[in-house]
């Protein structure tokens, strides 16, 4: 489903994607080729947009999800970047960055000229700019479900560790089916979902191999 919510004579205005909604389907132009959503089924995604090619912030944004690329991959979890500027322009900016800082853009890149993809997702924010797309970020997960959604300011570059950290949450709690407490980290014990019903909640202090606070709050080792 592409999240439509009505249509007028000029335009068509999407809803905007929340957290736990199917990803709005594309299907793009980008410096790999071709791509679409579906490509991604069965993997995990991070989709992000950029203000513009060849500016200084996004150079040194992009350096860094390279950086976080190899980590990435090993847990099955793709990059795909996007701004509004042309194919050639995002050919010719990584080609640029390779040369200049000898960092190989390893990721593809969505070419949104006609903001397509953009509008979808919600990545425009006139009252910020009407000519390019904020720092959003998407995180996508295998059954191409929108598990987080984060938006910067253009002003501000993104901290990369988090979005290793919150990929690392995510496919922890899906396959222990627990959560994680703040500033956790792989290692780190997790949080047991609290108890739904008084005799659980009363169960659950006479329950071995945890470390509770109180019956609400009980932390393990995984």
């Amino acid at each position: 489903m592409d999240h439509l919510e009505n249509q007028t004579d000029d335009q068509t205005v999407y809803a905007l994607p929340r957290i736990g909604s199917p990803a709005p389907h594309f299907e793009a132009v980008t410096t790999h080729g071709k791509l679409r959503l579906d490509d991604y089924k069965g993997r995990w995604l991070i989709l992000f947009s950029h203000p513009a090619d060849f500016t200084p912030v996004c150079t040194t944004e992009f350096i860094a999800f390279q950086e976080i690329y190899p980590k990435l991959r090993e847990m099955n979890t793709e990059l795909l970047g996007l701004s509004i500027d042309s194919v050639y322009s995002h050919i010719a900016w990584v080609s640029t960055i390779e040369e200049k800082m000898g960092i190989k853009i390893e990721f593809p890149i969505i070419a949104d000229l006609d903001r397509e993809v953009s509008t979808r997702y919600g990545m425009l924010m006139p009252d910020e700019s009407n000519t390019e797309t904020v720092r959003s970020v998407f995180v996508i997960d295998e059954n191409q479900a929108i598990r987080a959604i984060i938006y910067y300011p253009m002003s501000a570059g993104r901290n990369m560790d988090e979005f290793v950290r919150l990929v690392q949450s995510l496919q922890t709690t899906d396959k222990h089916g627990v959560v994680t407490p703040a500033n956790w980290r792989p290692g780190d014990q997790v949080i047991v979902p609290p108890p739904k019903t008084q005799e659980a909640a009363a169960e659950r202090s006479q329950e071995t191999g945890m470390d509770c606070v109180d019956w609400f709050l009980c932390r393990k080792n995984i």
